[in-house]
């Protein structure tokens, strides 16, 4: 769940947002949405409870102004919240209405005049409370640490109805929490899809067409980013597999098939001078030499991949001949 908060001082664009019940639509979104699709967009709000308020967005602006002018000491009177479920999910309107509750709850303007209202022109549930900071004594709701407490509020309505959790900013969090690890499911997956594919792969376009495969958006700049089929873009070097990492890894895997090709040919070869007879004793202690070796370097690149494979591995893993050395400066005199 994501839940915004602002404050403002006009009444009645807010109240006018919030229940403006048809929405123009262009011709090329008419296009796009089905007849039952269409009207349900146009039939855009839809208010769950009026609050100590009531009547269309003329009668409560008067009625928000009136109370307003109880305190002379603030301009932006307006609460503004909302609060928007994760794709697919689903919620009564009695659940809403409960949920809008809890919200006004948590603002400290439960008592207050406010509204709150059903939109339905996205494919996401979402709902609005305008809310006024001026209370029937005078008082104001504080706005103070606002979307901290509505992080808070989105955990808690997250797990009180089952919805799919959201991490909270660390900004957001106590000094002690901001210490421990957090488990982000969509990073934990990109990244599971990452070595798999890399496992598989042994060049960058072949990688790029098997992620894409997997539903992710490839954007390869001077670094390397995926975008997951819900549209949320992680860098590489966010998560433990920066551009060149990558391509290290590419280029290690091509180096180990190259010589587990070429010890597959000197066993073939060997097999074939075995047939002949004419495999001597020294060609045959030096080609077990010849094969140790190979094992060898393979043993040593894969430990090299396995290490590169773990995304908390941050060495440098730039090919010692590829890293540009600095020009040495000419003396003065010398002849070019």
């Amino acid at each position: 769940m994501i839940g915004h908060v602002s404050i403002g001082a006009s009444i009645y664009h807010l109240l006018s947002y919030v229940l403006e019940d048809k929405k123009e639509l262009s011709e090329e979104k008419k296009l796009e949405l089905a007849v039952g699709d269409h009207l349900q967009y146009k039939e855009r709000a839809e208010v769950l409870e009026y609050n100590k308020c009531f009547g269309n967005k003329y009668e409560l602006n008067e009625q928000f102004k009136d109370v307003s002018k109880l305190s002379s000491r603030i301009e932006k009177t307006m609460l503004h919240l909302s609060l928007r479920l994760a794709p697919g999910e689903q919620l009564t309107k009695a659940q809403l209405t409960d949920m809008g509750r809890a919200c006004a709850e948590a603002f400290g303007v439960a008592d207050h005049q406010y509204i709150c209202v059903l939109h339905k022109d996205t494919k996401e549930q979402h709902i609005h409370i305008a809310a006024n900071r001026v209370g029937f004594e005078g008082k104001v709701a504080t706005d103070s640490n606002s979307y901290k407490r509505m992080a808070e509020l989105c955990r808690k309505l997250e797990k009180q109805y089952g919805l799919q959790q959201v991490l909270s900013p660390r900004k957001f969090l106590s000094a002690t929490d901001r210490q421990l690890p957090r488990h982000d499911s969509r990073k934990e997956k990109l990244k599971a899809d990452i070595q798999q594919t890399l496992k598989q792969t042994s060049s960058y376009p072949a990688f790029e067409k098997q992620m894409k495969g997997l539903g992710y958006k490839v954007l390869k700049g001077r670094g390397i980013s995926f975008v997951d089929d819900k549209k949320v873009k992680f860098k590489g070097s966010e998560i433990g597999f920066s551009l060149a990492k990558i391509e290290k890894i590419l280029s290690l895997q091509q180096q180990l098939e190259a010589k587990q090709a070429s010890r597959k040919n000197e066993s073939l070869n060997d097999s074939t001078i075995g047939a002949n007879n004419n495999f001597k004793q020294g060609n045959s202690q030096q080609f077990s030499k010849h094969e140790t070796s190979f094992e060898a370097v393979e043993k040593q690149i894969s430990g090299l991949i396995g290490q590169l494979m773990n995304p908390e591995y941050t060495s440098d893993y730039r090919d010692p001949e590829l890293i540009r050395q600095p020009k040495k400066k000419r003396r003065p005199g010398m002849k070019h």
